[in-house]
């Protein structure tokens, strides 16, 4: 007879736990186009508010502010390299923490306005060098609030799947090309992860949850400011909950809803309530806090029934889930060596420019907004190229452990690959996976066999194939060390 397990645990971290939210929605009239296919450039009102919510992790043994680890997932899509690098520059001198302890991480909403410095000759570009002057200040209200509410917290873990997200590599055989799109060829079954915190009272402080899609339901025909999907989502949760839900971005680089590409909000509202409600499946069906469930026999019945309770965790789970510890470092990663120079991308630019022109001059409308899109396509790729260090690109990794669970943060936007390698390696072990960490200088991550294809990712790609793998790989090893020297 095989061996039956006699305890289920319920992955669990304890700590220090902090959180803090602040409004950053940007001002209406802001230049907000992020599609190439818009015809519009300006924000024209606001469907749901942006939001920055700082959490703070520590241990709970920790002394001074040297051990604060900081999260700031903040509603935008991303920023460029340079934006980027002064608002952590900026949040770090503010809050007073070394910028080594502060990770931010993007919802990834492709509906929050273009927010960047280099597109201030744009109509409404005028507002974002202000807007991002401002983010720190307002960054720093939300890490206030965090170290206020900081506690002693317990951290219990769950993942369930939820279908809204979609492959999108999608194979269009009547004009012989793959499209960024539902491919309904794909299934796939995507893990949506949730964390409660808890304090040592009983009370509920947050839920976090771990999703990977990118939130593009919101395209070029709309106009409105929005979160895309993660604004219903949290509603939905906070109003059973009553405390603030955080979204964390998964790697989702080949991901996309089912239902996307629209202008209709009720789309983006009607898949984040999808995501919430099995967000708050999960939850109601969480174990109180610090238990484990544990087999106590067979009791005699109309049936042998077998018997199964929680119990409390005892002190040696309890030193097993406080312990605390995190690792930065780089990666070194070779770029692809077909990448266009600089040179190469400014004269592509100006060539698409000249045939918008043209086509506007010939009264052609059709083909004046094609070669609008690609030439925003190549200002891109310029802000892409500009800022990459030579020689090797010098890839950034986090992986933290808390207790039973892992947390892991990337930069650039990896396939699910990336998660699915993971959760298949690690089957037993709750693991948080976060893109877009930091930024996203490196661009797309896709796996080595979608190098074949002429997929966007790809096209876009700066790394060449394999990096992926051996990124995985390297986590993993990081991951499969700690568990080693836990079980020795």
């Amino acid at each position: 007879m095989p061996t039956s397990s006699r305890v289920v645990i319920t992955p669990t971290s304890r700590c220090r736990f902090g959180i803090g939210r602040v409004d950053i929605t940007p001002p209406v009239g802001i230049y907000h186009r992020f599609w190439g296919a818009a015809s519009h450039d300006q924000a024209t009102g606001v469907h749901r508010p942006l939001t920055a919510t700082a959490v703070i992790l520590q241990p709970l043994d920790a002394e001074g502010v040297s051990e604060l680890h900081v999260l700031i997932a903040i509603d935008h899509c991303l920023f460029r390299d340079d934006d980027m690098q002064l608002l952590r520059d900026e949040t770090a001198r503010l809050i007073e923490v070394d910028a080594a302890n502060i990770t931010f991480t993007f919802s990834h909403t492709h509906s929050g306005g273009h927010i960047c410095r280099a597109r201030a000759d744009q109509p409404g570009g005028e507002m974002i060098g202000p807007y991002l002057d401002g983010l720190p200040g307002e960054i720093g209200k939300a890490f206030r609030s965090a170290c206020d509410s900081l506690r002693t917290a317990t951290l219990s873990y769950g993942q369930t799947t939820c279908n809204m997200g979609r492959h999108r590599d999608f194979w269009d055989e009547t004009s012989s090309q793959f499209v960024c799109g539902f491919n309904p060829d794909l299934p796939m079954e995507l893990p949506l992860d949730v964390v409660r915190a808890t304090a040592e009272n009983g009370d509920a402080l947050a839920s976090i949850v771990n999703y990977s899609c990118h939130p593009t339901t919101l395209a070029w025909d709309n106009t409105l400011i929005s979160p895309d999907y993660i604004g219903a989502l949290r509603e939905v949760v906070e109003q059973a909950t009553d405390v603030p839900c955080v979204f964390l971005q998964g790697p989702s680089g080949d991901i996309g809803p089912r239902d996307g590409f629209v202008g209709d909000t009720e789309v983006a509202d009607r898949n984040g309530r999808q995501v919430g409600y099995a967000a708050l499946s999960l939850l109601e069906s969480m174990p109180a806090p610090e238990a484990d469930y544990r087999y106590n026999g067979p009791v005699i019945s109309g049936a042998t029934i077998g018997e199964w309770e929680y119990a409390a965790q005892d002190s040696e789970r309890q030193r097993q889930t406080s312990v605390f510890r995190h690792r930065h470092w780089d990666l070194s990663l070779p770029y692809r060596t077909e990448l266009q120079t600089v040179e190469q991308g400014e004269r592509e630019l100006n060539e698409f420019l000249a045939q918008e022109q043209a086509a506007r001059e010939n009264g052609d409308n059709d083909r004046a907004a094609d070669q609008r899109a690609l030439a925003e396509r190549s200002r891109r790729l310029l802000e892409r190229l500009q800022p990459l260090p030579p020689g090797d690109y010098p890839f950034s990794l986090d992986v933290w452990q808390m207790g039973d669970a892992f947390w892991v943060a990337v930069e650039g936007e990896p396939y699910h690959a990336l998660q699915q390698e993971l959760n298949c390696r690690f089957p037993q072990t709750s693991i948080i996976v976060i893109e877009l960490a930091n930024g996203s200088r490196c661009s797309y991550l896709p796996t080595r066999e979608a190098y074949g294809k002429s997929l966007y990712q790809v096209d876009i790609a700066l790394l060449t194939a394999g990096c992926l793998e051996r990124i995985t790989d390297e986590l993993a090893t990081q991951i499969e060390c700690w568990q080693g020297e836990r079980g020795a």
